[in-house]
């Protein structure tokens, strides 16, 4: 039997597994308030151990791209995903600000696969027009793991202790790493897809990821290309951004705004599904700007960044308004914006670099991300207590603002399938089972 459109529930399973890995990244923040009051947890210890998780995460990134690209998408993404269940879980068995860090740190070491897995898991299922789109759709899942959080941890809190939420996501992991290694398949190998579907992916991908052999450049070559650093540097001075929404923000409710539990329950999650908004308006936008603005595909990819950059300056006005709602508003914004300029980033990455070293180019740009992310997060818990929450949100729109001239002025895309028109398909993923194939 075969399945129509069976490339877009390959972009769903990923997806599952992305929102099983932000959820066990976002589950601490939201278990922060009365986590550091079991754990007698200090704001700077809290601090510590989310920057035990970021540097793990950064550090490992590279390696796990690496890894993937060398073990495959199948077996690797399986391989990791367990490993991050088991060190969630075992969080429910901190005593401490120190062994918390350590359990986040193994957490972190085994997450760093999930977003090169899914970027190599789209350039392997999606020809190059459709990438942005799919890409957006799978990265929905690191946003919907984020507005997950806040309900879970509430009802674990409500129904026993906030170790149980760990427990869940955990387990939740597990049973993902499973359906992985039983479902996903390379398109060449996939028996469910259809000749005319494979042909279609196949043929509408650039030769570096079409090539079955394929090139692969070493770190050390990365490290000096410039298309590295035009991923690379936006990487550092964005991804700060986002990992303060991931951390912060409930912390940021109950503190600066005074919302009690409930209250952070009923909003904590707005600004992730406004995020989710941005993964696929953004996927969506790369193609409609490349057809109606008579641009090159990779230069619609750098529209997109721009568009998310500008929306940043949302955020940064969060100290101009006096309504705690207002600034949950704004804050929305502030997750639209960036998850709309870093799934630009991925398909830039994707656009650049080939079938055998993606993965590794996009774990390199994040340990870039999370080392960047690590340092504001060391800084910000800190200064936070000294000068507030709003200047710090000024300086992470300054950034995603500088973040966008970079890509714009060092990012270049020589592959002449960026230029392809993108024609009369449709690109909604809607149509699974009714998507045009040629």
């Amino acid at each position: 039997m075969k399945l129509k459109g069976i490339r877009w529930w390959m972009v769903g399973l990923v997806a599952a597994g992305l929102i099983i890995n932000y959820l066990a990244r976002n589950t601490l923040s939201v278990a922060a308030p009365t986590l550091m009051k079991d754990l007698h947890i200090t704001t700077e210890q809290y601090a510590h151990v989310v920057v035990a998780w970021q540097l793990c995460y950064a550090f490992m990134q590279p390696v796990a791209g690496f890894l993937l690209d060398t073990a495959g998408t199948k077996v690797g993404f399986a391989a990791f995903a367990l490993a991050w269940s088991l060190a969630c879980a075992a969080a429910a068995w901190a005593t401490g600000w120190r062994s918390l860090a350590f359990f986040r740190g193994l957490l972190g070491v085994a997450e760093a696969a999930g977003i090169p897995a899914g970027v190599k898991a789209t350039s392997e299922w999606f020809p190059a027009k459709e990438r942005s789109v799919a890409i957006g759709w799978f990265n929905i899942g690191s946003s919907i793991g984020a507005l997950l959080a806040p309900p879970l941890v509430v009802w674990a809190l409500l129904h026993g202790q906030w170790q149980l939420a760990f427990v869940i996501v955990g387990v939740a992991g597990g049973v993902w790493s499973v359906l992985w290694l039983m479902l996903y398949q390379h398109p060449r190998k996939q028996k469910l897809l259809s000749d005319a579907e494979r042909d279609y992916i196949l043929s509408g991908q650039e030769a570096k990821h079409s090539d079955a052999a394929g090139a692969r450049m070493s770190w050390v070559r990365m490290l000096a290309c410039r298309n590295f650093w035009a991923i690379g540097i936006p990487r550092i001075l964005s991804e700060p951004a986002w990992q303060t929404f991931n951390a912060w923000i409930p912390l940021y409710m109950m503190t600066e705004r005074h919302m009690n539990l409930k209250e952070v329950a009923l909003y904590a999650w707005m600004p992730f599904l406004a995020a989710d908004i941005g993964c696929v308006l953004g996927g969506y936008l790369s193609p409609l700007f490349h057809k109606y603005a008579k641009v090159s595909l990779f230069a619609s990819r750098k529209m997109v960044f721009v568009v998310g950059a500008l929306c940043m300056i949302g955020p940064a006005c969060v100290g101009l308004v006096a309504s705690p709602y207002a600034a949950v508003a704004l804050l929305c914004v502030g997750g639209f914006a960036h998850q709309t300029l870093s799934g630009a980033l991925y398909a830039i990455t994707s656009d650049m670099f080939g079938k055998n070293e993606v993965a590794t180019a996009t774990g390199m740009g994040g340990m870039a991300g999370y080392l960047g992310a690590a340092a504001f997060t060391a800084l910000f818990g800190v200064l936070v207590t000294q000068v507030g929450y709003s200047p710090l949100f000024v300086v992470l729109a300054v950034f995603d603002l500088i973040a966008a001239a970079v890509v714009c002025l060092m990012a270049r895309g020589a592959d002449s399938t960026q230029s392809a028109p993108v024609g009369g398909e449709s690109l909604a993923p809607a149509g699974i089972g009714h998507h045009p194939v040629r």
